[in-house]
């Protein structure tokens, strides 16, 4: 009599970085933001085969091996890894997903999870939530508890995982606002999203904002309505007073200067910051060919440039 054994099963999971347009630090107090879900992103498989254990292996956007680790069933402790924070981070993530979902890896069973990132790590556009998003599809959980019991955060990187366009988000004590955005511009040929050269480690100035947050005097509602009218902006022109109205804002509130004084004053568009102020990317308008703005930042040292919509779902 031939003996029935269990096929190994395999899933695959994708999920979208992201930027954030407006609302950057203000989006934790309920300020109405809006997000913008990237081409590039993460994806991961997990394969299922008889066993006890899960071995994980990511791959950076090259396709080179970044972490490999294994981790038991009991507890999920780490066995062995290549990074001793990285594999924290996972176990953290499974513990939690499994809190939300008893019957999550309750099967002894090997499992073979890889992990491929097409943007660089230091890019700054969601290595952390796009797992997030793909761990608690692969555990059947809601992917907004997983992130606010690990990584924390305002869940607006959730919400570009999934999306096919520009999302409304607003981050309330007892409820999340998703709305699909209007944002298109019929001047996208003049927006171009530029990386810094630098992963930005934003508790410094996060520190400040939280310092001064009781003195927001109504910025989160001027913040919201700012947002509004960016997503509706019809020209360039108007699109660009809106932006240096909203950088202005946010300079006053967390006490550091416009990216744009501080480092590029004699470009001749407008530059914003997105997310995290000093690192990671901005976003520059040009009325200038798309060879003389890029040739502008490459003159600074900063080649990863990409058009808008090299980068940007709409």
């Amino acid at each position: 009599m031939a003996i029935q054994t269990k096929q190994p099963t395999k899933r695959h999971f994708k999920a979208n970085g992201k930027l954030l347009l407006t609302g950057e630090y203000l989006v934790l107090n309920g300020a109405r933001s809006l997000a913008l879900p990237c081409k590039l992103g993460q994806s991961m498989n997990v394969n299922e085969r008889p066993g006890s254990e899960i071995t994980w292996k990511s791959y950076d956007r090259k396709g080179q091996l970044w972490f490999s680790g294994s981790f038991d069933l009991m507890a999920f402790d780490c066995i062995d890894s290549t990074d001793k924070e990285i594999a924290n981070s996972i176990q953290q993530l499974l513990k939690a997903a499994c809190r939300q979902n008893s019957e999550f890896l309750s099967q002894w069973r090997k499992y073979t999870v890889e992990t491929y990132l097409e943007f660089d790590r230091e890019w700054g556009l969601g290595s952390s939530s796009t797992l997030v998003w793909c761990v608690a599809q692969w555990a059947e959980v809601n992917p907004y508890i997983l992130l606010f019991d690990t990584f924390g955060g305002s869940g607006y990187d959730i919400a570009c995982a999934d999306a096919d366009g520009p999302v409304l988000y607003q981050f309330l004590e007892d409820e999340l606002h998703i709305d699909g955005a209007d944002f298109d511009p019929s001047f996208k040929k003049n927006l171009f999203l530029v990386y810094l050269g630098r992963k930005q480690n934003s508790r410094d100035a996060l520190k400040r904002y939280h310092q001064s947050k009781a003195g927001l005097n109504g910025s989160v509602d001027k913040v919201s309505r700012l947002t509004e009218s960016i997503n509706t902006a019809s020209t360039l022109k108007e699109f660009e007073s809106l932006v240096r109205q909203h950088e202005t804002l946010v300079s006053e509130i967390i006490g550091l200067p416009t990216v744009q004084s501080h480092e590029f004053s004699d470009y001749w568009g407008c530059v914003k910051s997105l997310g995290a102020w000093g690192g990671d990317f901005v976003l520059a308008t040009s009325e200038k060919s798309e060879e003389e703005t890029k040739a502008y930042f490459k003159n600074k040292g900063l080649d990863v440039i990409f058009r808008y919509d090299e980068l940007i779902l709409s």
